[in-house]
């Protein structure tokens, strides 16, 4: 197969040459997402970052609020990782946080668990110490009124860019696809290609909760063959991917792609592995449970016994969530015996992740649909 030929991915998303060895992890659900701080000092309209972090300096590995090493290293082995993929935010910004945190997973994991960073800022600094300290790979986010040769208001990019290779360190360009933008896109292609880089990344362009009004205030609408996608975005990126034959490896990654495959995966990973026994595994990879919620008086653990004892199931059977105040077990078991309950008892869909979002919430005896405003005759 020709190296530089068009490889075609689920979800429109397509390559010519080699995927970067983090993209190939993503791809796979291998890689941890470190998510160091929300702060950014580059302000990019078109940033997605939700509003629970966006500009606020909190850490988190995946879903899971980061308070200690510990929550780290526990949330890769939750998913089994062979790598993470470190961003914001702009990593750069704390970078004390960032050097601990590559030195800390290369010292678990090993060498071969790989690295990369994202970040807006050109610095050499911080790029070198990083690489150091055992950073893989970095991608730059160039800002896209530098697209193009990189000359003299871009020459801090392309500095970097030229410079990496001597500290051993993979480099690549990675940025979102502005669909009017696509004569300047291709400019910067040809001097990423005439500078050599690893791999470049090309991103669908997309709505979120943080964007939608500057977006739309920018006369950007949405793509309806592409869920939250931009219009315009993705044909751009297949053009180019098409039509361009670089030497250099671009990739065009789709917002559908993050989320039905990249997502999905390390979902399904994430389950397969932390997920009781009792709980039902979906092919999206989320998981169904039976849930009893306590009345919050007295003794928790007192209560769990007791609800657990009126379930008829044993210590294997079940387990109890403190924080949540419920008692988890097999759904289809709660469902025979929801009717004798005093409690409210649900059938729930959820994310096997530290904050167990809930997809699905069904009400399955009296107690419930009271609590949940349903009729109480329902089902």
């Amino acid at each position: 197969m020709n190296a530089n030929g068009l490889h075609l991915l689920p979800m429109a998303s397509s390559f010519r040459g080699e995927l970067s060895p983090a993209c190939v992890q993503c791809q796979e659900g291998r890689k941890m997402v470190l998510f160091v701080t929300g702060i950014c000092r580059f302000h990019c309209f078109y940033c997605p970052v939700s509003p629970a972090r966006n500009q606020l300096d909190g850490t988190y590995a995946n879903e899971r609020r980061v308070t200690s090493d510990a929550d780290v290293l526990d949330e890769a082995r939750a998913i089994g990782a062979a790598g993470t993929g470190i961003t914001g935010g702009d990593p750069l910004g704390v970078m004390d946080r960032v050097e601990h945190y590559v030195r800390l997973l290369k010292s678990e994991f090993g060498a071969e668990h790989n690295i990369h960073l994202y970040t807006h800022e050109p610095n050499p600094e911080k790029l070198r110490r990083l690489a150091t300290a055992g950073l893989d790979e970095f991608r730059l986010h160039i800002p896209h009124y530098l697209w193009g040769p990189l000359g003299r208001s871009g020459g801090a990019y392309r500095s970097v860019l030229e410079a990496a290779p001597s500290w051993g360190i993979r480099r690549g360009v990675e940025i979102p696809v502005l669909p009017e933008k696509e004569a300047e896109l291709r400019r910067l292609l040809l001097t990423l290609e005439e500078i050599g880089v690893d791999f470049v990344n090309l991103n669908e362009l997309e709505f979120s909760e943080t964007n939608e009004d500057a977006l739309h205030a920018r006369g950007y609408r949405v793509d309806p063959r592409n869920g939250w996608g931009v219009r315009g975005s993705r044909s751009v990126a297949e053009r180019v991917v098409r039509e361009m034959r670089l030497s250099v490896p671009v990739h065009y990654c789709s917002s559908r792609f993050k989320d039905s495959v990249q997502l999905r995966q390390r979902l399904l990973r994430r389950a397969e592995r932390t997920a009781p026994s009792f709980a039902h595994r979906t092919p999206d990879g989320t998981i169904v449970l039976g849930i009893v919620e306590s009345d919050g008086r007295g003794s928790f653990a007192r209560w769990g016994a007791r609800a657990a004892a009126r379930a008829g199931v044993g210590p294997a059977d079940y387990r109890l969530d403190p924080g949540r105040r419920r008692l988890e077990l097999d759904p289809s078991t709660l469902r025979r015996v929801a009717g004798r309950l005093p409690w409210p008892a649900f059938e729930i869909e959820v994310y096997p992740t530290d904050d167990a979002l809930e997809v699905e919430r069904n009400p399955l005896n009296s107690s419930a649909r009271v609590k949940t405003g349903a009729a109480v005759g329902g089902t």
